[in-house]
């Protein structure tokens, strides 16, 4: 019988191998003429945003209206939580990893937006570093973060449900429904940025 975290590593090899990569390439991508072809894998529904420089991601409407994942991840105090925890208000789901350079590099947006926003949006950055809390916790020390705060899936549990590259984003309303997900990094700081987020009710 293979050991269960194999299992969990070899699912993982195509996401590790081909996902941050791809989306580190996001910005161009999002700033290329809107009739080039979408990243693979991404559905032809999905659209581009708008060009210009807050332009870094690929929004993918394909599965608006569906449920959040009922999959437990870790919370900062280091108990299971889930997506579910959070209704009442809309939920901006962040799966990134510390080794994942776009997911590094829109964290400090992210953080401005969960700022900003404080009260009426509830963002979770779920780390998919498979070390987890050896990984995050340094880190989120030394990023010194103001409203983002270390939640965790050693186990890459929700990467592997959305079938997730990283950084990938989900918007869900306050009753638990995807708005839509963001493929690739995003400037959180920017207008197009908060007018997604404002879709969610």
């Amino acid at each position: 019988m293979v050991p269960r975290p194999l299992i969990v590593i070899l699912l993982m090899m195509p996401l590790l191998t081909g996902g941050c990569d791809r989306q580190s390439n996001a910005p161009e991508q999002a700033n290329a003429a809107t009739s080039a072809p979408l990243p693979d894998g991404v559905p032809t529904d999905a659209a581009r945003i708008p060009a210009g420089p807050e332009a870094m991601g690929v929004i993918d409407r394909s599965h608006k209206g569906e449920a959040a994942s009922d999959l437990q991840f870790i919370d900062p105090a280091g108990k299971p939580v889930t997506i579910a925890a959070f209704a009442g208000k809309p939920v901006l789901l962040n799966l990134w990893a510390t080794w994942c350079a776009p997911c590094v590099a829109e964290m400090p947006t992210l953080d401005g937006l969960a700022e900003r926003l404080d009260g009426k949006l509830t963002v979770l950055a779920v780390s998919q570093d498979l070390e987890g809390a050896a990984k995050v916790d340094p880190f989120f020390r030394n990023a010194q973060f103001k409203r983002l705060q270390p939640y965790r899936d050693p186990q890459a549990a929700l990467s592997i449900a959305y079938q997730a590259n990283l950084p990938t984003t989900i918007l869900f309303d306050s009753q638990g429904r995807e708005v839509w997900r963001m493929l690739g990094g995003v400037n959180w700081a920017g207008d197009t940025a908060t007018a997604l987020v404002d879709e969610a009710r």
